[in-house]
């Protein structure tokens, strides 16, 4: 995966940050439907742990892994995603939420995914957008890459997969998530490795709460069905339908 300093999602230190927060609403509203009936699931990224909790929802046999143990609970199992410790289809479904671009190479990751994943399982991914929007936040949380909806489609696609659902997200809040990136641009900040734990921008109380309610306009639409023409991050619903190999 990624240079070894670093280490687990900032969720770790900050679980109610409104990203994440926001996140876990629109990954529901986006993908649950497809999670329908699933019941032996890999949860991979488990230390991002606030994004996958709709998914402990009882009723399914739920693994998780993340290659740092500090976001695990108890019966986690600590590993990378490019060598997954778990046998041939051993899944139903398969989930991992901002990991790909953590792994390189990206193809050695989707073809674990697919070889633990029984026929028919399905595959959630979510992934950050647009290559431009690289920052030194990306090297920071171990980025190799970012990208846009027709990248991750033809990278899941090629692991063996057919697309089911494809959208970007947080469209409501990209003024501000360009702004953001360009100011970042401007200080010239520059890390030239990644990083144990990354900081996440500190936002007042009155704009956390502006946020969240800005992306509720986002997940109304995702549960409509429809989906979003840009945004800073990019949700992806697979099915395996062959072996890449």
């Amino acid at each position: 995966m990624s240079d070894a300093g670093h280490g687990g999602s900032p969720s770790i230190e900050q679980p109610d940050y409104w990203w994440y927060v926001a996140r876990t609403e629109l990954l529901h509203a986006a993908l649950s439907e497809f999670s329908r009936g699933r019941e032996t699931v890999l949860d991979i990224g488990s230390a991002d742990g606030p994004s996958a909790g709709w998914l402990h929802d009882g009723a399914r046999r739920m693994a998780s892994l993340d290659i740092d143990p500090r976001g695990l609970q108890a019966n986690g199992v600590c590993g990378s995603a490019l060598s997954l410790p778990f046998a041939d289809a051993s899944f139903d479904m398969v989930s991992a939420f901002d990991v790909i671009e953590h792994c390189d190479p990206e193809s050695a990751a989707l073809d674990e995914v697919n070889r633990v994943l029984q026929p028919g399982g399905a595959f959630l991914m979510a992934v950050p957008a647009y290559q431009w929007a690289w920052t030194d936040f990306d090297v920071a949380n171990g980025h190799y890459r970012r990208y846009t909806k027709r990248r991750a489609i033809t990278a899941v696609e090629k692991a063996g997969f057919r697309v089911e659902r494809a959208t970007y997200a947080f469209t409501s809040v990209f003024p501000g998530f360009v702004v953001e990136r360009a100011a970042r641009r401007l200080k010239e900040r520059q890390h030239t490795t990644a990083v144990d734990v990354v900081e996440v921008p500190q936002v007042p109380a009155l704009l956390h709460h502006a946020l969240l309610g800005a992306t509720k306009v986002d997940e109304a639409l995702l549960r409509r069905g429809l989906d979003l023409p840009f945004g800073s991050s990019v949700f992806v619903a697979a099915t395996k339908v062959s072996d890449p190999r």
